[in-house]
């Protein structure tokens, strides 16, 4: 991984294409960026970037960590994680990434928590369909059968069954870069993204191949 930045999602929009079609993107304030701390293989056993984003207040900060910040000369962050960057030698500590660190055009990942659903039933949680809605069914949107009685005598594991939704993290692949605002720090990707408002999300180069 060469590329990667926080950013916090902020909505959906749209907006127009060279060829004059409109297009549905999600509109992510990402960064500035600050390195914390830049790892080595000699002294931590393998290489990363760690970085800060997201302001805070200073009392909601434990000691320990307003001490990491404060190493770093850096004010203190909400948020701090760590990129496995392959040139993570050339980042120095106190630096500064933008949203620049994307281009137009380019294809990204990005990660977030997904939206919680609380708890749900069969149909809505696996897309199940429903029964009979005849007065007499008695099953309109019952998950239906969990299998077998005497062979195999359970039910197997993975069955779609009604429990909890959602609030799990979630990439979504190959994403296009549809615009970057460097001055404002806004990163405009096509389709959506995963998670609510405010919510923080990770961008990265794309694994897939172009």
């Amino acid at each position: 991984m060469k590329k990667a930045i926080l950013a916090t999602k902020i909505g959906m929009t749209q907006v127009f294409g060279e060829n004059g079609v409109l297009v549905p993107v999600t509109v992510l304030q990402a960064g500035p960026l600050y390195v914390t701390q830049v790892k080595t293989v000699d002294n931590d056993g393998y290489a990363a970037v760690q970085v800060g984003f997201g302001d805070i207040r200073e009392t909601l900060v434990n000691k320990p960590r307003k001490g990491q910040f404060a190493k770093a000369g850096v004010s203190v962050k909400r948020f701090l994680r760590e990129f496995r960057f392959e040139n993570s030698a050339d980042y120095k500590v106190g630096q500064e990434i933008k949203a620049d660190i994307f281009a137009e055009g380019e294809r990204i990942d990005a990660t977030a928590k997904s939206k919680g659903k609380g708890f749900q039933g069969a149909i809505k949680r696996h897309n199940l369909s429903r029964g009979p809605m005849k007065h007499g069914s008695k099953h309109h949107r019952h998950a239906g059968s969990n299998g077998a009685a005497t062979t195999p005598g359970r039910v197997f594991k993975g069955k779609h069954m009604p429990g909890h939704m959602g609030s799990v993290k979630v990439t979504v692949q190959n994403l296009e870069v549809v615009r970057i605002d460097a001055a404002k720090n806004l990163i405009l990707v096509k389709g959506a993204v995963p998670g609510p408002k405010k919510s923080l999300v990770m961008l990265k180069e794309t694994v897939k191949a172009q």
